[in-house]
């Protein structure tokens, strides 16, 4: 005895192209939606970072001076002695500067404000006025018109 299958009774094995096309097409819409939000995001958390890492620093550098008569920490080229004299006011290492010259370095400068030269440092220290900055003059990418040496 043979059986017979009409059309309606067959299972399908597989997509049709238009189902995979539309599939594809959602999938498109979809990334084209989110990538740049999270390409956003990973700006936002470097710049937050950054911040970050500056008040830490920032807050050292008095708590250094209040513990030493009004005395700012030292900074001889490549700031190793800066670092040395905040060590006890940070907890963990030393921050890594997030942007421009990914290194530890600190800079000495003595301009008076303290500019970025974008030279050799991720970080720049006047050890005559305190100020600590980024030494990046790239723009933010939370604000395009704010470089990181700004904040």
């Amino acid at each position: 005895m043979t059986h017979r299958f009409s059309k309606s009774n067959r299972q399908r094995k597989a997509f049709t192209l238009i189902e995979l096309v539309v599939v594809i097409l959602i999938l498109g819409i979809v990334a084209g939606i989110a990538v740049p939000k999270l390409l956003s995001m990973s700006g936002d958390a470097t710049d937050n970072a950054l911040k970050q890492s500056l008040s830490v620093i920032r807050d050292a550098i008095e708590l250094y001076a209040a513990d030493n008569l009004g005395a700012l920490p030292p900074c001889t080229d490549p700031g190793s002695s800066f670092q040395i004299a905040v060590q006890d006011y940070i907890r963990g290492d030393f921050p890594i500067c997030p942007v421009g010259n990914l290194n530890v370095l600190v800079r000495a400068s003595f301009m008076d404000p303290l500019a970025a030269d974008n030279v050799a440092a991720g970080w720049m220290y006047n050890p005559a006025t305190g100020e600590f900055i980024c030494n990046s003059m790239a723009a933010t990418t939370s604000n395009p018109l704010v470089s990181y040496d700004e904040l």
